[in-house]
C-alpha cells in the first residue's frame, strides 16, 4: 500500500466541523436506530454517536479501501507507536509497545479478562451501577459475581471502600473498575483510585480498569488518571481496556486494545484468546491509527459539542419534580434518576412518549435510565420536550 498517499490524506487539515448536521441511520441495520423501525421513538439509549467519525479517519478508510486487498492484518510499528506517544501526551503514561494486546472489541476484552485471571468459582467484585458486561463477564466465564453499590450522596457517585471490605473473599482473583465510570460518568480523582489500589494490593486482586471513555471527559479541570499510573505494583497487576471507538463513533470496526505492563499477565491472556479471540479486522486498525494520529482537533470540537447537549440534558430535566440528574464529569451518557416518581416502567413510559432510552436495572439500578446525548442538538431538543410533556402529564 502507499503509505506516504495514505499519510497525506490523513494529515489533511480540517478546520471546521458540523456536529449539527443530521444524518438518517434508520432502515442502515443500526442497532440503535433500527431497534425502533417504523415507530415515532428517538433512540438515545444504546453508546454510539450520531456524528460522522472524524475526516482524517475517513480519509484513510478512504485509501485503505482504495488499495483493494484486505487480508489478515497484523498492527504495525506505526500504530503501536501512535498509540504510545497518546497515551504519553493526553495522560503522562508511558507504556512499551510490547505491553500491547490488540482486541476485537472491548466487551470481548471484559470476557477474556475473567476467563485468563482465576480459575472456574473464583470471584470478580465490582461495584454497581455499572456497563452492563461487568456483571454478565464473570457469569459466561463461571467466576462468581460480588457486587458492591456505589455509595451516592446527592447526585455525586463514589466507591464504598467498607463495603468492598466487607465483601472480598479469599477466592476473589479479580477487581473491575470503570473509570470515566459508565453509566454515572464520573471520573475518579487520583484520591479516589488509590485506595482501590492499596485494596487490591492488600488482597492480592487483578484489576481490570476499563478506561475506554478517558478521552471523553467533559468537565473543565478534570483529568483522567490510568490506574495503572499510581505506582509499579499496581502497574504489574493492572490490565486497563482502552479504544478509540467510543471517542471517534468507531465501534462498528471492532477495534480495541489491553495494555498489561505485566509479562505473566500477558502470557494468561493469550493463552485465554488462543483459538478463540479472532484477529482485529483490517480497518480498525487503519481507522485508530488515523484516530490516534490525527483525530485531536475533531474531538476538541466534539468534547465542546457535548458539553454544551450536557448542559442542555441537566438544566431541562433538572428542573423538573422528581427527576434527578448525575453531573456528567466524563462521556455522552446521562444518568437520570426517576425513582421519586413512582413509574412501574420508566423506560416503557418514555417509548410510549417517543424517547428510546436504557433501562438503569440492566445496569443494577431499577429506577434510573440512562441517555445517550451524542446527537444533533436539535434531535436533544425534541427528546428533551418529548420528556418533559410525558412527566407533566404524569
Amino acid at each position: 500500500m502507499a503509505h506516504s498517499k495514505l499519510h497525506r490524506l490523513a494529515s489533511a487539515p480540517m478546520t471546521e466541523f458540523d456536529f449539527d448536521r443530521p444524518i438518517d441511520r434508520r432502515n442502515t441495520a443500526s442497532t440503535k436506530w433500527d431497534r425502533y423501525r417504523g415507530r415515532d421513538i428517538l433512540p438515545l439509549w444504546l453508546a454510539d454517536m450520531d456524528f460522522a467519525c472524524a475526516p482524517p479517519i475517513l480519509d484513510a478508510l478512504h485509501a485503505r479501501v482504495a488499495h483493494g486487498i484486505f487480508g489478515y492484518t497484523e498492527p504495525s510499528d506505526t500504530l503501536n507507536s501512535v498509540v504510545c506517544r497518546a497515551l504519553e501526551e493526553e495522560h503522562g503514561w508511558r507504556i512499551d509497545p510490547d505491553w500491547l494486546r490488540w482486541l476485537p472489541g472491548l466487551v470481548c476484552g471484559i470476557n477474556l479478562v475473567c476467563q485468563a485471571v482465576g480459575s472456574p468459582g473464583d470471584a470478580v467484585i465490582t461495584a454497581t451501577p455499572v456497563y452492563h458486561p461487568f456483571m454478565s463477564g464473570p457469569r459466561h466465564q463461571g467466576r462468581e459475581l460480588l457486587r458492591v453499590p456505589l455509595l451516592q450522596d446527592g447526585t455525586r457517585w463514589a466507591w464504598d471502600l467498607d463495603a468492598l471490605a466487607s465483601l472480598v473473599t479469599p477466592r476473589t482473583r479479580l477487581l473491575m473498575l470503570c473509570n470515566p465510570h459508565n453509566p454515572v460518568g464520573r471520573v475518579f480523582t487520583r484520591e479516589e483510585l488509590e485506595p482501590i489500589g492499596r485494596f487490591a494490593q492488600a488482597h492480592d486482586l487483578i484489576v481490570c480498569s476499563d478506561e475506554i471513555h478517558c478521552g471523553l471527559v467533559l468537565e473543565p479541570g478534570l483529568r483522567h488518571v490510568p490506574l495503572a499510573t499510581l505506582g509499579d505494583d499496581i502497574a504489574a497487576r493492572s490490565i486497563t481496556l482502552m479504544a478509540a471507538s467510543k471517542t471517534f463513533n468507531l465501534p462498528g470496526l471492532g477495534c480495541a486494545f489491553a495494555v498489561v505492563p505485566d509479562a505473566g499477565l500477558r502470557q494468561l491472556l493469550e493463552r485465554a484468546a488462543a483459538g478463540i479471540v479472532p484477529r482485529v479486522p483490517t480497518l480498525g486498525f487503519t481507522a485508530t491509527a488515523a484516530a490516534y494520529g490525527h483525530g485531536l482537533p475533531w474531538r476538541h470540537a466534539l468534547i465542546d459539542y457535548l458539553r454544551g447537549n450536557r448542559d442542555q440534558v441537566t438544566a431541562r430535566l433538572g428542573e423538573l419534580e422528581g427527576v434527578g440528574v448525575s453531573p456528567v464529569e466524563a462521556t455522552y451518557l446521562a444518568w437520570i434518576d426517576l425513582r421519586d416518581r413512582g413509574l412501574a416502567d420508566p423506560m416503557r413510559f418514555f417509548e410510549d412518549a417517543g424517547v428510546g432510552l436504557f433501562d438503569g436495572a440492566t445496569f443494577g439500578a431499577p429506577g434510573f435510565l440512562r441517555l445517550n446525548f451524542a446527537c444533533p442538538r436539535a434531535t436533544l431538543d425534541a427528546a428533551l420536550s418529548r420528556m418533559a410533556r410525558a412527566l407533566a402529564r404524569g
